[in-house]
């Protein structure tokens, strides 16, 4: 992976961090390029169980780097920039529903400031887990501009319509708190342990049955907008699926003989 964006693997999870915290964790088109592939590869290892997203520094990130923009702009000498506009939102949209779409479940460790593309990227992951010194943001109001990477659709959708319409209206920044309230993040940990607590979230979550994760994950995301008795065909479905599977058959073995179960499918 580029220097930008790195990524270690430690027993069953996977660390991605975006390094630029000289210019705070602002991130450019081919960052979130990268960083998109660099979450998607954890499915294509099937002992990674989890993903966790960091910002190296003080802040997770501070938005786009509306200096690369104006410099790709420039350089590509776009005589229409509403046409190369919504190219490059197309993009990044894509980058960020590659992150979303990953089976295995993606949590933000987020610090400090979350600002912009900062937040729609967290938005996409499935759990956050914010510091408490930490603030959220989507300010492109300020700037006659709107969150065009899904951060209309999923704020939205994460804390209600009224909520969004509250944070993009105003543009104001939010605290850890009020986020924690409203569902935007799900944990609030003191900054010094986020990283940690994330991590400790993550191996919750890994000491269960991974195909079960990856279904509950996959239900939850592709149903939203089904009526109720579809999605729980879907849930049957679902099931039928699951009841074969050698994840079953080693959570049974390992109730009975009383010991920790060894998942090893996915």
């Amino acid at each position: 992976m580029n220097e930008r964006i790195q990524t270690e693997k430690r027993d069953h999870l996977l660390i991605v961090t975006i390094n630029r915290p000289e210019k705070r964790n602002a991130l450019t088109p081919q960052m979130v390029e990268q960083l998109g592939a660099a979450v998607r590869s954890a499915d294509q290892h099937p002992d990674v169980r989890a993903v966790v997203v960091r910002g190296e520094g003080p802040i997770f990130s501070a938005g786009i780097d509306v200096f690369s923009l104006a410099q790709s702009q420039a350089e590509l000498g776009q005589r229409n920039p509403a046409r190369w506009l919504r190219r490059l939102a197309a993009d990044l949209q894509h980058a960020l529903n590659e992150i979303e779409a990953t089976e295995v479940p993606v949590i933000g460790a987020l610090q400090g400031q979350v600002i912009g593309l900062g937040l729609e990227l967290a938005l996409s992951f499935d759990l956050r887990v914010a510091a408490d010194d930490c603030k959220l943001s989507i300010p492109e109001a300020r700037l006659g501009l709107v969150a065009d990477v899904g951060g209309v659709t999923r704020l939205a959708r994460t804390v209600g319509p009224s909520r969004a319409k509250d944070l993009l209206m105003t543009a104001r920044s939010v605290d850890a708190q009020e986020a924690l309230a409203w569902g935007l993040v799900n944990r609030v940990v003191p900054a010094d342990q986020v990283l940690a607590q994330s991590e400790a979230l993550a191996d919750q979550i890994a000491a269960n049955a991974p195909l079960a994760v990856g279904m509950a994950k996959r239900l939850i995301d592709q149903g939203d907008g089904l009526d109720k008795h579809t999605q729980m065909a879907l849930e049957r479905w679902a099931q039928s699926q699951l009841i074969t599977t050698a994840d079953v058959q080693e959570a049974m073995m390992a109730f009975m003989e009383k010991r920790p179960a060894n998942f090893q499918a996915r």
